[in-house]
C-alpha cells in the first residue's frame, strides 16, 4: 500500500507541476501584449480579425486575377503539342500568384481608434489623424511623441496583423488549396475561418461592417437658422423702402 501511495503521490506531483509550468508559459505569452496595451494603448488583432482580413484580401486578389480568359500550357515537354492546356482562371498558377504577398496588402490598413470592433482595421486615414493633419496644416503644433513624417506609417497593430496573417496562411495553406480546387461553391469565410481556423464562439467579427454615423441634427438646425438670419435683412430693407415711399406720398 505504501508503494502505491508513493506512486500516486509522484503522479499527482508530476501532473501538478506540469500544469503550473504550462500556466506560466501561457502567462509569458500573453504578458507582452497586455503590457503594451496597458502602457501604449496597443491592441493587437484577434484570431477572428486576422482570418477576416486575410479572406477579404484574398477574395479581392482572386477577383482581380479572375478577369482574364487566357489559356495557359502546363508541363515541361519539349513538344508543345504534348503539353496540357487549361484556363488560367482554374489553374494553380492563378492561386500561387494570388497568394504571393497577400499579407503585405494589410500594410495599407490603418487603425481607426474611434471604432471599437473589428472595423478598426480599415484602409484610409482615420478620423483622428484627419483632424491632426488639419491642425498641423493650419500651423498648430501637435505633439504625438513621433515625427510627423511617421504619422502615416503602419502602426504596431498593423505590422503585427501582417505577421499574424503570415502565420495563419502558413498553417492553413493546404485548406485554402482544397477550397480553391474543390469547394469554391462554399464562401471562403465559411470554409476557412468558421470551419477550419477559428474556434466556436470566436467568429462574431466576421459579420461586422462599418456603419457611418448619422449626420448631427444640431449642425443641420444651426445651418437652417443661419440661412433664415441671412434672409431677414432683405425683409427689413423692403420695409424701409415702403416707409420711405409712404412719406413721399404724404408730402
Amino acid at each position: 500500500m505504501k508503494n502505491l501511495n508513493r506512486v500516486a503521490f509522484c503522479i499527482f506531483s508530476f501532473l501538478y507541476l506540469s500544469q503550473v509550468i504550462k500556466g506560466n508559459d501561457d502567462d509569458d505569452e500573453k504578458e507582452p501584449e497586455s503590457i503594451e496595451e496597458e502602457m501604449y494603448g496597443v491592441k493587437y488583432a484577434k484570431h477572428c480579425e486576422v482570418c477576416k482580413y486575410l479572406v477579404v484580401e484574398l477574395e479581392t486578389r482572386l477577383s482581380e486575377t479572375g478577369k482574364t480568359h487566357e489559356v495557359i500550357e502546363i508541363g515541361y515537354e519539349l513538344d508543345p503539342s504534348a503539353r496540357k492546356k487549361t484556363k488560367y482562371v482554374k489553374s494553380e498558377l492563378r492561386l500561387l500568384e494570388s497568394l504571393e504577398g497577400i499579407c503585405d496588402r494589410l500594410l495599407d490598413y490603418n487603425i481607426h481608434k474611434e471604432r471599437k470592433d473589428s472595423t478598426r482595421f480599415a484602409k484610409g486615414m482615420s478620423t483622428t489623424f484627419k483632424v491632426l493633419h488639419d491642425l498641423a496644416d493650419k500651423g498648430v503644433k501637435v505633439e504625438l511623441g513621433i515625427p510627423e513624417e511617421l504619422w502615416d506609417k503602419p502602426s504596431a497593430e498593423v505590422t503585427h496583423l501582417k505577421m499574424q496573417c503570415e502565420n495563419l496562411l502558413e498553417k492553413h495553406e493546404a485548406d485554402i488549396e482544397d477550397w480553391y480546387f474543390n469547394h469554391q461553391e462554399v464562401p471562403l469565410k465559411q470554409f476557412l475561418c468558421i470551419d477550419k481556423a477559428l474556434q466556436k464562439g470566436d467568429t462574431e467579427c466576421l459579420d461586422e461592417n462599418f456603419v457611418p454615423p448619422p449626420p448631427q441634427e444640431k449642425n443641420a438646425k444651426g445651418e437652417k437658422n443661419k440661412k433664415k438670419s441671412k434672409k431677414s435683412p432683405k425683409k427689413n430693407e423692403k420695409q424701409d423702402t415702403n416707409k420711405k415711399g409712404d412719406t413721399k406720398d404724404e408730402l
